[in-house]
């Protein structure tokens, strides 16, 4: 089975091409909806204990978490060395169980899959990129997010240039998405068309 990785850096597009790949049939797994799931689970507890009162009714409450850390930035190493295993063996599961379903080809989005060092053994990485005044544009129309906030998210994210350089694939998402939906379905009719990964 193909291990395919997606990465890029925030508002790069990355929930666009993963769900690409979804709609086409492919498993896909997202290390961020790991993280929300293991935060009212197995994680809840061990960040609490690490950032007292960030829990509401047992789930951790994620704006309560981002003041935390926005007011101490040491706190994601601390946070990261609870969180990051926890969400590898949920991967890991993820993808051992599509194989055996199977499947020719598995994705997982990692958000932070360059900065972590960390290698999932993927085969292949798809890199999500856009201009940077597009990327800071989309950003800064989500909820609760704030220029200040980007710049400390972005200060701990590779910069776009060098993600690319380590790319397998790109996936430019300024684009329209329709033709986005369409590069990310021609990559999956050429994996399937190569056959199982030897």
């Amino acid at each position: 089975m193909w291990r395919i990785g997606v990465t890029g850096s925030i508002a790069t597009g990355k929930s666009t091409v993963l769900k690409a790949f979804s709609d086409l049939g492919v498993p896909v797994y997202s290390a961020d909806q790991a993280v929300a799931d293991l935060y009212s689970t197995d994680a809840a507890a061990p960040v609490e204990a690490l950032f007292p009162g960030v829990t509401r009714n047992g789930v951790i409450d994620r704006g309560l978490l981002s003041e935390k850390l926005a007011a101490d930035p040491s706190g994601f190493k601390r946070l990261e060395a609870v969180v990051h295993p926890l969400v590898r063996a949920q991967i890991a599961r993820f993808l051992d169980d599509a194989e055996a379903s199977g499947q020719p080809l598995a994705v997982v989005e990692v958000p932070l899959l360059f900065e972590s060092g960390y290698d999932y053994g993927f085969d292949a990485i798809a890199v999500t990129w856009v201009d940077e005044a597009i990327q800071r544009q989309r950003a800064l129309a989500r909820p609760a997010m704030s220029g200040d906030k980007l710049d400390t998210i972005l200060a701990r994210q590779m910069p776009q240039a060098d993600k690319k350089t380590r790319a397998t694939y790109l996936f430019d998402t300024g684009m329209p998405v329709e033709k986005t939906i369409a590069m990310v379905a021609a990559l999956v009719a050429s994996i399937k068309a190569r056959g199982p990964k030897s």
